[in-house]
This record gives structure tokens, C-alpha cells and sequence, in this order.
């Protein structure tokens, strides 16, 4: 069996399937140094200053002349990236999204305004932080008194909500009544303190149209009993809950989240890249994915602006690239601090690099839209939303943008869930091994053998089981992460 792993037919480098000693010898290289496992081979001379090429693009450039059978990582590959500003240019025509119908199907809850969703569960979102603990004992109470499982009932801590200003606050308010319209949701309880900067005044203005029955306020400054008020609150919901029962719902009313997190430098050749040929087969069916990680594209933009739908999408993609180099550069920080060590302990040495893996989970799909952060995804096909890498905060965007389940890829491992279903997918199957309670899909069967085909199926149709009601690993332990994308002053 070959224990070095070409991606690509332009690449110059070999990934390591296990740890190799000095002398180790394939196809005509020969290693003249020990390389761990899911790190670089050099397969030819590479002086000083040219590419070294993964997934068939640079991920840097040589340090020094580097010879065939070295051990390439930070100590002699250079980003490309950070020697100045990029320009972009638009190049082609439009490329056409025509999905095409399919009568696959799965059982979710036709909600009364159109929406669909996969969960039937009640949202207790509070407006502050100030009430966090308020919030906490009426779920407890809810899941008790209920009968319902613990993932059944969440409540969204978050420190925000006053204090804030201008932008900062509005982007709070716009990520919570995103939450406040998310199809899992079957009902919403927003309880609010009553005096802080997001009062109720001021948060509903944000808020789509919402049916009476479905969306319950409490202030707790306006009640002598506020916990007993939320709970006669839950009930009404709880009732208006159990309205609703599982029907077949076409596969084009998916919304699916794709975030990757504890990367190595098998989660673009596995995990990533078998996300990719779910994202090209919904996204052929109507469904909509949505790729974010902005940061964790640089370096590879312009992959997404050539597949960009229209001459508009691309210029979108355009704005969304810079807008979060802004970001980063209004803050005094540099653009490219990225990977992290984590990262770099797996194998990944470059931005350039983990972007390439990490758009992976695009796969060759039509970029639809591109969306700015709580702004809600529809109309199918790829489309991305403006956001940082951040875990936590990017599994909270993707919920906000209206995803039923994320598709979360890793190769460290880690036991992060969403406020939706959250497919932990592992990148290798020993990590899929030593973590049973944390892992719902092996992509590393990839790496022995078994046909991408195969294994895009066998994932599309845990999905589907999701969709219809099963449960993955983290609703299972009750793991449930929310955090707001902070960029503000806080008075």
C-alpha cells in the first residue's frame, strides 16, 4: 500500500498516511528526513522562490532550493500572501444554476408561513445578558415539566444586548431575530429585561412577520413573578409545538451549513472534499449550502469568484474579501495570521493552503449569493456568508443564516455543537476511532480505498436520517454553543 497521497496531478508534493522514517522510498523519492503523518513530501527540485503546489494551486513559495524527498513545512514554505493589496477583475460570462427536480424526499414540519424545518423544539432567545439565568431556569423547568429531551429546549445565553453601540448593536439584534425566525424553531420565547439598550421597542422593528401563537415576549421588570410568567408562556408555545408532525418534505427545501474546525491536512483531501460532492449533488437538487469562514478563503477567492453566477455575485465576493481585510487591518492586525498552531501541527503550513482545503466543501458549485452576516440564505445553490472562522461564532452565523444542520468537518477532533443538528465528520479514521461519542461520519474510509461516490452517498443518506429526526452526536451529549459576532465598543 503507497503511504504518500498525491491530491492532485500538478502537485509537487505527497501527504504522509502515516509517519515516516528517513530512507522510506516510493515511486522514485526517497525521504532524507522523518516526516509525520499528514504532512508534505517534496516529489521533485523546487528551487528557491518557486511554487510549491497542493490541491493543483501554490500554497507558497520555496525558502531555499528545496530537493526531492524533503520534508516541506514552516521551516521552508513562505506564504505568498501579505505582500500588498489584490485586485480582482471580472474575466467571463455568467455561469448558469439550473438544478434539476428529484423526488427524494424527508420528514420535516411544514411550518404555517412556508418555512420548513427539520426540529421541532422550543427557542428561548434572550435580548440581554442580564436575564441569561432567567432564561436558564425556564428551560430546565420546560425540558421537566415538558417531558422533552434535553437538545428539545435551548436557551441562547450571550453577554450582549446593552452597552453596545451604533453597528455593533444592530448587528446583535439583527443575529437574534434571524433566531427568532428559524424554521427549527417551533416556538420562540424572547424574554427581555426591560431597560437594557435592546428592549423590546427596539428589537422588534427587526423582526419578520410572526405569528402570535408561534413568538411569546416576556419583560421581566413588568412581572412580580417572571419565571412563572415564562413558563405560562412555554406552555402556550409547548401546546402550539405539538401542532405540528413530521411530513415529506422535498429535498430542495434543505438548507445546509458547511464549516470546518481542528483541521488537519487530511480535511481537504477527505472530510472537505466529500463535503464538496454532497454541496455539487444538493445544490443539483434545488437545496442551498452555505460556505463561510471568510478569513479561511483568502488565498483562494478567486476559485469562488470564477464560478460566481452572475458579474453582481462576483463583485459581492469582491466586497465580502475586502470588507473582512478591513476588518482585520482597522484593527491594526495582520491579514494572514492564520493557520493556527493546531493547524500547523497537523500538517498545514500555509493560509493558502488551509483555504484551499477549506473551500473544498464548495465543491464546483454555482455561487448563488453572497450574504452578509444574519442575513437568511434561499434560492439554492452555494452561497456565502460573510463571517470569521471562529467556530462558535460561525456555527452561530450559519444558524442565523437559516441552515438546517451543518456539515462540520474536522481532523484534531472536537465535541462543538450548534443550536441545529451538527454532523461532526472526521478527516481520519483514527480520529473517528478514538472519538465515538464525538464523530457521526468517517470520511477517512476515503484514504483506503473506498470510492468518493460510495461515501457521498452513504453521508447524503445520515442527512437525510438527520433531517427526519435522528439524532447526531451532539444533541446526544446535550453540547450546545452560541456566541455573537462582536466588533464593537462596549460603553
Amino acid at each position: 500500500m503507497n503511504k504518500l497521497f498525491k491530491i492532485h496531478e500538478k502537485d509537487n508534493v505527497a501527504v504522509a498516511l502515516c509517519d515516516l522514517k528517513a530512507g522510506y522510498s516510493e515511486n522514485g523519492v526517497t525521504l532524507n528526513s522523518d516526516v509525520p503523518f499528514g504532512h508534505k513530501v517534496l516529489l521533485c527540485d523546487v528551487p528557491a522562490g518557486e511554487d510549491i503546489i497542493k490541491y493543483g494551486y501554490p500554497i507558497g513559495r520555496a525558502v531555499h532550493d528545496l530537493t526531492a524527498g524533503e520534508y516541506v513545512h514552516s521551516h521552508n514554505l513562505k506564504t505568498h500572501l501579505g505582500d500588498g493589496p489584490v485586485s480582482y477583475f471580472y474575466t467571463g460570462g455568467a455561469n448558469t444554476y439550473s438544478p434539476e427536480h428529484t423526488d427524494r424526499t424527508f420528514n420535516g414540519y411544514k411550518r404555517e408561513n412556508g418555512d420548513v424545518g427539520i426540529r421541532n423544539e422550543l427557542w428561548i432567545i434572550p435580548t440581554v445578558g442580564c436575564v441569561n439565568k432567567l432564561c436558564e431556569k425556564l428551560k430546565n423547568e420546560a425540558v421537566s415539566r415538558f417531558g422533552l429531551d434535553e437538545s428539545d429546549v435551548k436557551a441562547f445565553a450571550h453577554p450582549y444586548g446593552c452597552s453596545q453601540m451604533g453597528d455593533d448593536l444592530e448587528n446583535t439584534q439583527k443575529l437574534l431575530a434571524a433566531l427568532v425566525d428559524h424554521p427549527n424553531a417551533a416556538g420562540v420565547l424572547v424574554v427581555s429585561l426591560g431597560c437594557e439598550n435592546n428592549n423590546l421597542g427596539e428589537f422588534k422593528p427587526f423582526l419578520k412577520k410572526y405569528n402570535d401563537s408561534r413568538v411569546k415576549f416576556l419583560v421581566a421588570q413588568d412581572e412580580s413573578d417572571e419565571f412563572s410568567a415564562g413558563m405560562e408562556l412555554l406552555s402556550e408555545l409547548n401546546k402550539y409545538r405539538k401542532t405540528f408532525k413530521r411530513t415529506q418534505i422535498p429535498i430542495n427545501k434543505l438548507k445546509i451549513g458547511l464549516k470546518c474546525g481542528g483541521s488537519d491536512a487530511f480535511s481537504g483531501i477527505t472530510a472537505n472534499a466529500l463535503c464538496g460532492r454532497v454541496t455539487d449533488a444538493l445544490t443539483a437538487a434545488g437545496a442551498t449550502c452555505v460556505l463561510t469562514e471568510t478569513p479561511e478563503m483568502f488565498g483562494a477567492e478567486t476559485i469562488l469568484m470564477q464560478r460566481a453566477q452572475s458579474e453582481s455575485v462576483f463583485h459581492d465576493i469582491v466586497g465580502m474579501i475586502d470588507g473582512f481585510k478591513d476588518y482585520f487591518t482597522s484593527r491594526n492586525q495582520p491579514v494572514y495570521e492564520n493557520p493556527s498552531p493546531g493547524n500547523k501541527a497537523g500538517g498545514i503550513t500555509t493560509l493558502e493552503e488551509k483555504s484551499l482545503g477549506c473551500i473544498q466543501k464548495g465543491g464546483s458549485a454555482v455561487v448563488t449569493r453572497v450574504l452578509d452576516y444574519a442575513d437568511t440564505a434561499s434560492g439554492g445553490g452555494l452561497q456565502l456568508l460573510y463571517g470569521p472562522g471562529n467556530d462558535i461564532v460561525s456555527t452561530t452565523a450559519l444558524t442565523a443564516a437559516g441552515v438546517h444542520m451543518i456539515l462540520f468537518t474536522t481532523g484534531r477532533g472536537t465535541p462543538l455543537g450548534s443550536a441545529v443538528p451538527t454532523v461532526k465528520i472526521a478527516s481520519n479514521s483514527a480520529l473517528a476511532q478514538r472519538k465515538p461519542g464525538w464523530i457521526d461520519f468517517d470520511a477517512g474510509v476515503l484514504l483506503s480505498g473506498i470510492a468518493f461516490e460510495e461515501a457521498r452517498d452513504a453521508l447524503i443518506s445520515l442527512m437525510m436520517k438527520t433531517a427526519s429526526g435522528e439524532k447526531t452526536k451532539n444533541e446526544q451529549n446535550g453540547v450546545f454553543e452560541f456566541a455573537v459576532f462582536k466588533n464593537g465598543v462596549t460603553m
